[in-house]
């Protein structure tokens, strides 16, 4: 498939523009064609992190998806390329994938700021409407986190010593507020009243020290906070 230059959208806007960054043919490919199909703009396709950086220095794309395992070691050279684009090119949002939960410092990312930052599993690809709701949220500043990682994560903090203090359904909220709902889907999600989770999201925020603030990110802050608190899980 063509790699398209950049162009207006259908609305007269300028397209998105995306880089992506992953070695497997087959999920570039993937990722290219639903991107397109979607008037996203792919600006280039690169297998490592080299490539990476020297695309994003020279092209400026709006969000650039990175596979956190490249060549040449294939343990987190996508990472900390992830890192550079943070530091060096603030105007590029990043989309981190993983074939696996990977903790460490895929999270470590979001403690320096949440805003233009997701994180998803691989699988997440093949639900093309939420991957392209994550990719167009993390491009316009939000931030994403995969349900699936933050379920495992939540569980495995829950039984984590003095530091596991929110209730079960506290974390059932948290895990959701992760995913970038809204209250009121929270409260449709878990059938109680918007008033009972707007009770739990105050709650979680005092338990985690997050006291009101105007940042935009707090939700996904406090998911962060709890799972690198004390008691949290080990980095991989």
């Amino acid at each position: 498939m063509r790699i398209a230059d950049g162009k207006a959208d259908p609305d007269g806007g300028q397209a998105l523009r995306v880089v992506i960054a992953d070695d497997a043919m087959l999920l570039r490919e993937g990722v290219l064609r639903i991107l397109a199909d979607d008037q996203i703009t792919v600006t280039g396709v690169v297998g490592d992190p080299e490539s990476l950086l020297d695309h994003v220095a020279r092209e400026a794309p709006d969000l650039a998806i990175v596979d956190i395992r490249m060549p040449p070691t294939f343990t987190d050279e996508g990472l900390r390329a992830a890192r550079a684009i943070r530091a060096d090119h603030p105007g590029t949002a990043v989309l981190l994938l993983s074939q696996h939960v990977q903790v460490g410092g895929a999270l470590d990312l979001f403690t320096a700021g949440a805003g233009g930052l997701g994180y998803l599993l691989k699988d997440r690809v093949i639900e093309i409407d939420d991957f392209l709701a994550a990719v167009r949220r993390v491009a316009a500043g939000g931030s994403v986190v995969d349900p699936v990682v933050i379920r495992a994560l939540v569980q495995r903090r829950s039984g984590l010593g003095a530091g596991a203090t929110l209730s079960d359904r506290e974390r059932d909220v948290l895990s959701l507020m992760a995913q970038g709902l809204s209250n009121g889907a929270i409260a449709a999600r878990l059938v109680v009243s918007l008033r009972t989770v707007e009770t739990h999201v105050a709650s979680i925020f005092t338990k985690l020290g997050l006291l009101p603030t105007p940042e935009e990110h707090r939700r996904v802050r406090a998911v962060i906070t709890y799972l690198n608190g004390p008691a949290g899980p080990p980095a991989d």
